[in-house]
């Protein structure tokens, strides 16, 4: 039975790898949405902008549920 865990070990980091991608594609969408809005596109200075409160209502169910 020791080869069970390592498959669900694997599961688990492909779960986190999948969240981590589609926070980050959430991210980025709300730079675009932001740069609209804005009128300015590729602006670099949207680099230092904190986008965590605009990720917490994008936040995927489940997204903050840690081990």
């Amino acid at each position: 039975m020791a080869g069970r865990s390592r498959s669900s070990f694997n599961k688990r980091l492909k779960e986190r790898s999948r969240q981590e991608k589609a926070r980050e594609k959430a991210e980025k969408k709300v730079q675009r949405k932001l740069g609209k809005q804005d009128g300015v596109a590729d602006d670099p200075d949207l680099s230092s902008i904190d986008f965590s409160a605009a990720l917490d209502q994008l936040a995927l169910p489940n997204s903050g549920a840690e081990e």
